[in-house]
């Protein structure tokens, strides 16, 4: 729950900058693998302040005795290790890097959800965390009833929900069901509503974690909005996210994790390139061994066509990159086999959102007359298509691919590789454009004369 000037601490640290409000020094979490952390009562917790001076005495009297030996490393992992930086009021800053990269560890042992293992995290403000939206609804409850109960959970009091209240209903979109149980809401509905609650709060620092990509595309875009104004009221924020155009247009700074340690702490556009070219090489390509069990569509398994062998997002020089800017043309490599004498072949690629929509798509048959498809003798093929520079938004994208023999088999790789899409030369204009799609298309711009005044 939010509280004012607290502080977190583990071991020794130096005196925190006179402006910083969140400061990280030597920042370490450790997990037992296997092992479940165990959450103290306020039973224990006063029964430890009562008995900290006697384990005071007893710890300075076992610093002479030989240590024990360490847990094997196999029993445990770092989370988190030697993370150091700080947070200044007003500023907001990204949090990225990979799946287990300590992020979401971080903001935990900010939020007191957890306590770090060493090290020491220094808090100066009211607090409030979007660690996990939804967190405390109950689904026997009305919409109206979980939201006064998440909104005290997260800190509000109730003269402050009362006066949110219909700012917060209209913000989610589910007035015409406030008063039904939420165990009646749709999946989306009740993460609409506890995303609303969440993004109503006041606090001095707010911690965000991934919130962005919750409700459909329409309610994603709202809450950017709201994450927006947020950031322009001038508050800390630490943002965490895989979304890097939002992290780009959020955030001036970015701190990078890898392996739970900080990797790179400085400007957005530097920390983002950074991330994207140690991730790029890692799930550019995909082999006929990653694709077993992903092919879906018309599969005759007993007397196979077609096979793929493998689909590779390439540049310009035949490298193997999932990351490019807008500037950069983009080839996408599909390696068949055809067992048989195939008539009538198709390559159909798409790339798709989130949502699996199609926002662009082509196939090789695009200028070719029925009567002249393809055919392919039994042998290895490789089709390549280039997306020429320039093409598409600043977003993240799917590669789907169709390989279709229209009398046998249809085979599809739906989603099998992202793509990432940077505007080259960023400015403030392209952070507003938000289209998948914006080919170079002819402008003109001219000075017109004013009209002279009528009598």
């Amino acid at each position: 729950m939010p509280t004012s000037s607290e502080t977190l601490s583990r071991g020794a640290g130096r005196a925190a900058s006179s402006d910083a409000v969140i400061r990280v020094d030597g920042l370490g979490k450790r997990y037992r693998i296997g092992r479940r952390e165990a959450y103290r009562t306020l039973r224990e917790s006063l029964s430890d302040a009562l008995t900290a001076p006697v384990r005071g005495a007893v710890a300075l009297l076992r610093r002479s005795a030989p240590r024990a030996a360490a847990e094997p490393a196999e029993d445990s992992i770092w989370a988190l290790k030697d993370v150091g930086f700080e947070v200044r009021c007003g500023e907001v800053v990204g949090v990225i890097g990979g799946n287990g990269a300590g992020k979401s560890t971080l903001l935990k042992i900010l939020s007191r959800i957890t306590e770090p293992t060493e090290g020491r995290a220094d808090i100066r403000g009211r607090i409030a965390s979007l660690l996990e939206v939804g967190t405390g609804f109950h689904p026997e409850l009305t919409g109206r009833e979980n939201l006064y109960l998440n909104g005290a959970i997260l800190g509000m009091r109730r003269a402050e929900i009362e006066r949110k209240f219909d700012e917060i209903v209209d913000f989610s979109g589910v007035e015409r069901f406030i008063d039904t149980p939420v165990k009646r809401y749709s999946s989306g509905m009740a993460v609409r509503l506890a995303f609303a609650v969440a993004a109503h709060l006041e606090p001095e620092i707010l911690l965000v974690d991934e919130v962005l990509a919750v409700g459909d595309a329409g309610f994603q875009k709202k809450c950017l909005g709201k994450m927006s104004s947020i950031v322009n009221e001038g508050r800390t924020v630490l943002f965490v996210s895989h979304n890097m155009p939002a992290v780009r247009a959020l955030c001036h700074r970015a701190l990078y994790l890898e392996g739970g340690t900080l990797v790179l702490d400085g400007d957005t556009e530097r920390v983002a390139a950074k991330y994207l070219d140690q991730t790029v090489f890692e799930s550019a390509v995909v082999t006929a061994d990653d694709l077993v069990g992903k092919i879906e569509g018309v599969i005759n398994r007993a007397n196979p066509t077609l096979r793929f062998r493998s689909v590779a997002i390439v540049d310009a020089v035949g490298t193997p990159r999932s990351a490019y800017d807008s500037n950069e043309p983009i080839r996408v490599a599909i390696t068949y086999e055809c067992v048989d004498v195939v008539h009538n072949l198709g390559i159909i690629v798409l790339l798709v959102d989130d949502d699996n929509r199609g926002i662009l798509g082509t196939t090789d048959a695009d200028d070719v007359a029925p009567e002249h498809f393809y055919r392919r003798e039994p042998g290895l093929y490789r089709s390549t298509v280039t997306i020429p520079t320039n093409t598409l938004g600043e977003k993240r994208f799917y590669l789907t691919v169709h390989l279709i023999n229209p009398k046998n088999e249809h085979l599809v790789l739906n989603k099998v590789l992202p793509i990432d899409v940077r505007f080259a030369g960023y400015n403030h204009h392209q952070a507003h454009l938000g289209s998948f799609v914006r080919p170079p298309l002819e402008w003109h711009n001219e000075t017109l004369k004013a009209e002279a005044p009528r009598d």
